[in-house]
């Protein structure tokens, strides 16, 4: 339907004939001139409409507003001197219109297509398809674009298979509170949306895969803050016969080449190195910020967290991470004492700017330590062999010394891009109470759907 963009047209095209399409972002009426900016994805160009040039066309002229949709057709001209818009990448050219067809008229939008304006959260996200015709938020989408290009070109010259895991799988313990979808075909009995892909990246080592990664959809049903979302995004790595410093090295080399790439900046690798025991004593924190206004971006790998931490309430040992974590091989019998807060793991977090962008760790690999580590969590046998049986048993034929990392696509956005906000850098977020203003999710269902699932909704509630 188009022979360019509105975004590529420069002096060298002038005398051009040219069709564009997109819409029209702003319209002007000088008396017998008519002037309006086209827009698409790649930019702006000017149009002028004159009577006696085309009339028709400059009659229909007269009927456009903001947000219409339409496709004209016209002759490129440079701009007169003293109206050439340097900030522009057409600001040299304008089309004189020759035809206009309306493709499809607009409402009068809620607020200015503009990234000049304030706007509330609550508007934008009601009208979300609006506020990402804005250049400032197609700019984080295609930055997201971008980064996902580079992850899947970078980690396939380093041998990486990219492969996909189940979204309805086991609610399993030891985690955030599950996302629950009921079954039909299996009345009582539920699937759980994943938090991680943690259990099959490591059967996937099991199968002897050696190299795996995904950009995967997670889910927790958790209380949000401006940093999270119930459905996020994650990179996720997993790797055979490898230690640290294999993780540290090929996350190391990923991100000079995303920072590279996007923000044109060099990172100093490897990264600092620095201890949990150390960054508690010297920043009282686990995600220092070690920058020092002329550094942007300041990495560092803060390593040899506790295994387990106490839980007071229930008095109860818990995992610090997740209970695939393996132990520092130095520290192994001390898993026979009674205080284990001194056991090291043998699990990692990479901080940005004060900020965890990633954590993983080197996994247990041996079905007899993986079923301590339950024991002393307080997990009954029964309940292991029910919520974890199929990982045990897989071990049971070979296991590979396995380790990984999952990279927090969503936050890392938010940091390269300079936002306040993971929902600036998520095309369709969720508020801070887990709701979508646009479709009005959640909502509710009929008793004809519940009936299905074997669900009866209780007098007094709404679902």
């Amino acid at each position: 339907m188009r022979t360019h963009t509105c975004g590529e047209l420069t002096l060298k095209d002038v005398g051009k004939e040219v069709v564009l399409c997109g819409w029209v972002g702003s319209r002007r009426d000088h008396g017998k001139l008519i002037f309006i900016d086209i827009r698409d994805r790649q930019g702006l160009t000017q149009v002028v409409f004159i009577p006696k040039e085309a009339p028709e066309a400059h009659k229909s002229a007269g009927d456009l507003r903001s947000e219409f949709v339409i496709r004209l057709k016209g002759k490129v001209n440079p701009r007169p001197k003293g109206t050439i818009n340097p900030k522009m990448p057409t600001g040299e050219v304008e089309i004189l219109a020759q035809e206009l067809e309306i493709l499809n008229s607009s409402n009068n939008p809620p607020f200015e297509i503009s990234d000049n304006i304030e706007l509330g959260e609550e508007i934008r996200l009601k009208h979300r398809y609006l506020d990402l015709r804005r250049p400032r938020m197609l700019g984080n989408i295609l930055s997201r674009h971008k980064l996902y290009q580079l992850i899947r070109t970078y980690l396939d010259t380093e041998g990486f298979i990219e492969v996909e895991t189940p979204i309805l799988t086991k609610s399993t313990p030891e985690g955030a509170r599950d996302f629950l979808v009921p079954s039909r075909l299996s009345p009582g009995e539920f699937y759980a949306l994943p938090q991680s892909p943690q259990l099959f990246k490591q059967i996937l080592m099991v199968s002897g895969i050696e190299k795996y990664f995904q950009i995967a959809k997670c889910f927790r049903d958790e209380d949000l803050r401006a940093d999270r979302q119930p459905e996020f995004t994650q990179l996720d790595m997993e790797m055979s016969f490898i230690g640290e410093e294999d993780i540290f090295t090929v996350s190391e080399r990923l991100f000079f080449k995303i920072l590279k790439e996007l923000k044109g900046i060099e990172l100093k690798i490897p990264f600092r190195r620095m201890s949990y025991a150390q960054a508690m004593k010297d920043y009282n924190s686990d995600k220092p910020d070690l920058r020092e206004d002329k550094e942007d971006f300041v990495f560092v790998w803060i390593t040899d967290f506790p295994l387990f931490k106490f839980n007071k309430d229930e008095n109860r040992w818990e995992s610090e991470h997740h209970p695939f974590t393996a132990p520092h091989s130095q520290d192994l019998a001390l898993l026979e004492g009674e205080d284990l807060s001194s056991i090291r793991s043998r699990s990692y977090d990479l901080v940005l700017n004060g900020q965890e962008i990633a954590s993983g760790s080197i996994r247990i690999h041996n079905q007899g330590l993986q079923d301590k580590i339950f024991k002393i969590l307080g997990l009954k046998p029964e309940d292991i062999k029910a919520k974890f049986g199929f990982l045990l048993e897989a071990f049971s034929y070979g296991a590979p010394p396995h380790g990984g990392i999952a990279f927090g696509i969503d936050r890392l956005l938010t940091i390269l891009s300079g936002c306040d906000s993971i929902r600036e850098v998520i095309a369709f977020p969720k508020t801070q109470k887990g709701t979508c203003l646009m479709t009005n999710a959640p909502g509710e269902v009929s008793d004809k759907q519940l009936k299905e699932l074997n669900l009866s909704r209780r007098s007094n509630d709404k679902i």
